[in-house]
């Protein structure tokens, strides 16, 4: 019989090795090292690529990274200190001196200065070329080309990338495909389905959804993720147990949680979109999406993501009024929470790219972005719906 994933998952990463008996939750392994009796253990346990130290691995490390791996459909997976940790890991696993990598436009700040500040360094170039256009990231790709690299949905201004086809180019190049799936996660799609060969997720969002860790994985084939576990080993990135212990708790409820998140931020992004204040609405679900078709395609008619973004006029005292206003959410540069937050690009996620690229991303001083938690979505809708009220 063939069941689903959000029971499946429930039961997965539950026990490890060198457990005694049998408990109903995974204990927290709060130890940096495993001691072995003499050197014929240390060869046994060495072989066996059992546990010894803590920055090589932890049996609650291995218990999420099987629950990541089961959610996102890889051979296997790796855990990390953050979603950046996990990216940038990455990154300097598949890369070289004299590579290329062809990057989306529309990408997360952070990641866009690892890019151009740290990639560099290593005698890697970067071509940032926007991912809607086809034509334009065939065009991009060059003998050098190593890594294509990009998120499902850009982070703030929610356009989409076509994966399946991106890989299928990046692939007819000789390079590998790369996806952050942080703004959509594996309950909304699993980018290795349609051709991708690493996912990144940074857990300290939905997936952990109860702003209390920092975590990070990736998922890939099982050669990839060796290679890059080395690499973690080497610069220190690995997550640490008790974090992995908290996700592997929250990944419980991670089904339940998101849809209705998701559920949630398609009605009030439908609401504000008729908000005579607002002037864009940002969100998949609506149908004037411009992607609405690769949407309907990649999303299999889901709503696609709990993450909305809106522009308001560029008028900063209004715009904290507006804040104020608002009952319910609250400023915070994170997402995925239970409780709604708001951040804005200009100030918290893209604050170092300069203005005129942050514009050719569409992101402007009024956008507004929106993590959609888990209360009323009626209540969101009316809150959010008085606190425009500062604008008439």
């Amino acid at each position: 019989m063939e069941y689903k994933r959000a029971s499946e998952v429930l039961y997965k990463g539950q026990m490890k090795e060198g457990m005694i008996g049998t408990p109903e939750t995974l204990p927290c392994f709060l130890t940096t090292a495993f001691v072995m009796k003499d050197l014929d253990e240390l060869g046994d346990v060495t072989q066996k690529k059992g546990y010894t130290y803590i920055r090589k691995s932890n049996p609650n490390r291995t218990a999420l990274a099987e629950k990541i791996s089961y959610l996102e459909g890889s051979e296997d997976s790796l855990i990390f200190s953050s979603g950046m940790g996990a990216i940038t890991t990455s990154l300097l696993t598949v890369l070289k001196p004299g590579d290329h990598v062809v990057c989306n436009s529309n990408i997360y700040g952070e990641t866009y200065e690892v890019l151009t500040e740290i990639l560099p360094k290593m005698n890697v170039s970067v071509s940032f070329v926007d991912l809607r256009d086809l034509a334009k990231a065939a065009a991009a790709l060059t003998p050098r080309t190593k890594l294509l690299y990009t998120e499902v949905l850009s982070n703030p201004t929610l356009t989409l990338a076509d994966i399946e086809e991106l890989s299928r180019m990046a692939h007819d190049a000789g390079a590998l495909c790369m996806v952050d799936n942080t703004f959509t996660s594996p309950v909304s799609i699993r980018p290795l389905e349609w051709g991708v060969d690493l996912v990144v997720n940074s857990l300290t969002k939905f997936l952990n959804g109860h702003s209390d860790v920092m975590a990070g994985s990736v998922s890939a084939r099982s050669d990839l993720v060796a290679q890059i576990q080395h690499m973690s080993m080497l610069c220190g990135t690995a997550g640490d147990p008790f974090s992995s212990w908290l996700v592997c708790r929250s990944l419980e409820t991670a089904s339940l949680r998101i849809r209705q998140q998701m559920n949630s931020a398609a009605r009030l992004a439908g609401a504000l979109a008729l908000a005579p204040q607002v002037k864009d609405v940002n969100h998949p679900s609506l149908p004037d999406y411009p992607q609405k078709e690769l949407a309907g395609h990649l999303f299999r008619g889901g709503p696609g993501c709990a993450m909305l973004s809106f522009t308001l006029p560029e008028d900063r005292e209004r715009i904290n009024a507006f804040m104020d206003a608002l009952h319910f959410a609250r400023y915070a540069p994170t997402l995925g929470g239970v409780r709604t937050t708001l951040s804005h690009p200009v100030t918290s996620s893209h604050p170092h790219v300069p203005d005129a690229v942050r514009r050719s991303m569409g992101i402007t001083p009024g956008m507004i972005r929106v993590s959609v938690g888990l209360e009323d979505p009626d209540d969101l809708i009316g809150d959010f719906l008085q606190a425009l009220h500062v604008f008439n």
